[in-house]
């Protein structure tokens, strides 16, 4: 095991990340950016460094400043959360060269699982069923009218490279496919440095369905259930829960089976999602895998009675899997909400600034991860997310009664969140009855605003 990690990442996950390896009894050491020196996980990690300024690639994106923070204070291990350099091949290679180990998948997983294109040609070798589609990068104008004549409107033009919902566009005719393609084109080249993009059939009325996995380095693999995570804003997740109220046991298993095979495929190694859409009529598609921890991962852990992120730390240190696919069960049901600084009645914007007064819900059946604290003031630099709210309970409704209690007692003023929408969404027939697509939080938006999101 470890003696010593840094974690190369801000916020609730850095300090996640803190207690996990404290509770393993490994040392820490943060690294912040100037905007970041008073956040809570550079005050609870044992050695805390200072990377750089505000902006993103002058500090938690400047692979030279993290390694030498690494190098000076002589860690075995860098963790790199989500984000940033979560899924940076580049990183892991440099890590590796470097003689300190990265805590996830191998240099090549992550390379092969980040281009879309190559993920979705190895997944569909290894049997999981694919999306209609191009299965190269599409070149020209030409080739993707060809494309689109092919499988048929509507289509969903999609960067090869990163996610979030960057270089994406849904397309109902060839005008729309046609400035599409440069547009996309050109903000995955900002976003990701590589302009390739690639086109699916787009499936409306469908759910966002991912399976949490495990590899040891020794070839065994497991899967964790599933999450639902068809609540969304511009393909950026807002609630997500286990289990999905639309999967069944038979087809649980399926999926998870599925997805270890395709891992074992790639020989994949440390926590992992396998990530797939589902149609109204039970059919699924591959989407592509993350080669990180999840931000949502604090509901399998619930369900399944997991440290995910000691069970990473673990398998990067060499040890084996301590768990067989027997040995999982899931029990109860869990949700999270993300508390994001924005503002859900205008349009979203985000709203940095002092917390002048906090109050964190808790009680039987809930959970806050979080950095934030009373007096703290939440940058405009970083993503808005300062919290995730969990809620767990023995059953679906109960969750939901748990969550919008402590929905309730979630007080950060003056900072606006999200938190009003999710009390609106918990109340909406169709959540309550499970039927939440990807286009769910769109429709229900536009209901109360008389305009699209």
């Amino acid at each position: 095991m470890f003696s010593k990690i840094l974690i190369a990442n801000r916020g609730e996950i850095a300090l996640r990340i803190i207690r996990a390896c404290k509770e393993l009894g490994i040392k820490t050491v943060a690294v912040y950016s100037e905007a970041d020196r008073d956040s809570l996980h550079t005050k609870f990690s044992d050695e805390a460094i200072c990377i750089g300024s505000a902006r993103s690639s002058n500090s938690y994106l400047n692979i030279p400043a993290i390694i030498s923070a690494a190098e000076i204070t002589d860690v075995e291990a860098i963790h790199p959360g989500y984000g940033f350099l979560s899924e940076n091949s580049h990183f892991a290679e440099i890590c590796e060269s470097c003689k300190i180990t990265f805590i996830g998948p191998t240099p090549e997983n992550i390379r092969l699982m980040g281009d879309k294109m190559k993920a979705k040609e190895i997944m569909g070798k290894s049997g999981l069923p694919l999306i209609p589609g191009s299965m190269s990068v599409v070149k020209n104008k030409e080739d993707a009218l060809k494309i689109a004549e092919r499988i048929g409107y509507p289509v969903i033009v999609k960067a090869c490279a990163g996610g979030g919902g960057k270089g994406m566009r849904i397309c109902h005719n060839d005008a729309r496919l046609l400035s599409s393609l440069l547009t996309c084109q050109t903000e995955a080249e900002a976003s990701f440095g590589d302009p390739s993009v690639y086109i699916e059939k787009y499936l409306e009325k469908i759910r966002h369905i991912e399976i949490q996995i495990l590899a040891d380095k020794y070839g065994h693999a497991i899967w964790l259930g599933e999450r639902e995570c068809s609540l969304q804003r511009k393909h950026q997740k807002l609630l997500e829960e286990t289990p999905s109220p639309a999967v069944d046991a038979e087809l649980r298993k399926r999926l998870g089976d599925l997805a270890v095979k395709g891992a074992k495929g790639i020989n994949y190694t440390s926590l992992g999602t396998v990530e797939f859409l589902l149609d109204k009529d039970q059919n699924f598609y591959f989407m592509e895998v993350n080669t990180r921890v999840q931000v949502e991962h604090p509901i399998t852990e619930m369900v399944t009675g997991t440290d995910l992120i000691k069970e990473q730390i673990r398998i990067a240190s060499g040890e084996r899997l301590r768990y067989t696919q027997d040995d999982i069960r899931i029990c109860g049901s869990a949700i999270e909400c993300r508390i994001n600084a924005e503002d859900p009645n205008n349009n979203f914007i985000p709203s940095p600034g002092k917390i002048e007064s906090l109050n964190l819900p808790g009680g039987k059946g809930v959970r806050v991860d979080t950095h934030i604290f009373e007096g703290y003031s939440i940058p405009p630099f970083y993503d808005s997310l300062i919290a995730k709210l969990i809620a767990y309970g023995k059953d679906r409704d109960e969750a939901i009664q748990i969550m919008k209690r402590a929905l309730d007692e979630f007080i950060v003023e003056p900072i606006k969140t999200t938190t009003p929408l999710y009390k609106k969404i918990l109340e909406d027939p169709r959540f309550l009855r499970g039927e939440t697509y990807t286009d769910f939080v769109d429709e229900f938006l536009k209901e109360r605003t008389g305009v699209a999101v």
